[in-house]
Parts: structure tokens; sequence; C-alpha cells
């Protein structure tokens, strides 16, 4: 198989675009296609100072590299989230990663934010799904860090498989608040709230895995211990049988919702959020999502070291 762009032997092959690059070409094809994605929703500007979310996986490490070669300023932020030897390995790729470029980094440890605020001990206090917990403290210090630090833009990796997994259980749900919001580019409903991007919405794991290996990006390739049984790799599982047999449907998937549904979900009047009691930070009611969380496991934690009456 040639190479669709110089005619050289093809070293990968894209069924989803019914295309085959050498390595030189799919390192330019991969990067272009970033570039449009950006262009295209209006995501970055030159000269912001942009925040990207790191885990030490091929995504997010994909994508710091990919912003870092297209000139923008960038800064890493890790969350050590405290699941034992899987967060010690992603750390230690993480910052390999940013010494090896020169690269700022920045990381924040579960652990030393809270008593014993790691995602397994809080999922185990709280009786909630090791995910669900994640992702909210997460999402409240992806916040945090990106309005105290003072950039202009949060860019996380999620790529084409995350998205359509996201959207095929937000509408098996038909959760309408969720598919609102379920776009690549989020503005700030709130001053404490920046910009949040997805520049890799329309690149497959697959697209991104190959990028990786080609530009020698050493990351963490084992799945998350706690990810076991999450409903996500249900909804990937049955997503890739559908690639199969008909390469291009997720992309179609996603690219036809963000065209023709997400609009109609957004036109739905929407909350303001307000200022949690707590931390300060947006919140739809008394508390944001992460304070009532931490204050669920501070209560049962009481609970459990409370003498029992004699």
């Amino acid at each position: 198989m040639k190479c669709k762009r110089c005619g050289e032997r093809a070293e990968v092959q894209l069924r989803a675009h019914n295309t085959a690059f050498c390595r030189t070409c799919y390192l330019f094809y991969f990067r272009r296609q970033v570039e449009r994605a950006i262009a295209a929703q209006h995501m970055l500007v030159l000269g912001e100072r942009i925040l990207v979310a790191v885990s030490g996986g091929k995504d997010s490490l994909a994508l710091w590299d990919v912003l870092v070669d297209l000139g923008y300023d960038t800064t890493g932020l890790y969350l050590g989230l405290g699941i034992g030897q899987y967060s010690d390995a992603s750390q230690e790729k993480v910052e390999r990663f940013a010494a090896g470029r020169a690269l700022p980094l920045r990381v924040v440890k579960l652990e030393a934010e809270g008593p014993g605020l790691g995602v397994p001990a809080v999922a185990a206090a709280s009786r909630r799904a090791p995910c669900a917990a994640c992702g909210t403290m997460k999402r409240h210090y992806f916040d945090a860090a990106a309005f105290t630090g003072g950039f202009d833009v949060l860019a996380t990796g999620h790529n084409l498989d995350d998205e359509a997994a996201r959207l095929l259980g937000n509408v098996l749900r038909w959760q309408k608040d969720h598919l609102a919001r379920q776009r690549p580019v989020l503005p700030p409903t709130h001053p404490k709230f920046v910009r949040k991007v997805k520049p890799l919405y329309l690149t497959s794991e697959y697209e991104t895995a190959v990028y990786a290996f080609m530009r020698g990006i050493d990351y963490i390739v084992d799945e998350c211990p706690n990810a076991a049984g999450a409903t996500q790799l249900l909804y990937k599982a049955a997503l890739d049988r559908l690639e199969v047999e008909s390469p291009g449907t997720k992309l179609a998937f996603v690219k036809e919702f963000l065209r023709t549904a997400q609009p109609a979900f957004a036109a739905v009047e929407q909350r303001e959020p307000q200022e949690c009691a707590g931390c300060g930070m947006p919140a739809y009611g008394a508390l944001c999502s992460f304070c009532s969380l931490v204050r669920e496991v501070e209560t049962r934690r009481a609970r459990t070291a409370s003498p029992l009456p004699a």
C-alpha cells in the first residue's frame, strides 16, 4: 500500500478516512488535523496561556507535543489521583516528557490537598464508582488550577473514541443537560471558569497511539485499574464493533451530533452558576459537586469513627 500523499510505502492505514500514509506524511497529517480542528472551532489563539491537563497517557502527551510544535504557550498540569503504583508510573512519564522538552509542569497530588482525598479512598468512603468520584475531583482541580494560575484556556486530551462513547451514554439516558454541554469548546460561564477545549475531539485513539509511537513519546500503556467495569469501556467496545463493520461510524456519529442535534440541546435555557459556599468556585447549588462529595466523605468517616453507644 502506498502513501496517499507522497506515493512512498505506507506505514499506517486509516480506514475511517480511506487513506494511508508513510511516517513523515502521517506526522504532517496528524498535526494538520489538530490545527484544522483548532481553527475551525476557534479554540486557541497564539499568545494565550494554555494549561494542558496531562495524565501520562498517549492522548494528553500527544496533544501537548502537538501544541508545542504549533507554537502555543503551554504549561502541563498533572493531577496525582493517589492510585498507588499506577499514579506513580503516570507521574514519572509526565515528568520525563516535560523535562526532556524543558516544558513547565505543575503537579497537584490529591493526597496533599486534603485528608485522604485520593480517588480510591474517596470512592470507598462515598460508596461511589471510582470513575464517578475521579471525574468530579478532576473537574474541580482542573478548573481551580486554570483560574488561580491565570491561564486563558484549559486543554484536555479527549479523543474521538472518548467523545463517541460519552455521546452514546448520554443519548441512551437522554441526559439533556450533558448533551447541551458536549462540544469541543466550552466558553466560560462564570468569571472563575476559563475556556475549555478538546483539540483531539475528531482524532481517534488509534491515530494518537500511532502519533505517539512515531514521535517516540513514552506513555503509560496500562489501563487505570479503577476503570474495570466502567460503562464508558462498554460503550467504547460497542462502538468498536460498529467501527470494524462500518469504518467512519464514530466520526460520523460525533460530527453529525455537533452539526444537527447539539445546537438544539444548547438552545434550551441553562442555569447560570453561582459561587460555592465551600470553595468559592462556580456551583449550581449551595455547594459545588466537589465540596458536596468531600462533605459526604467527611460525614461518613465521622460516623465510622464515632464509638457505638453502650
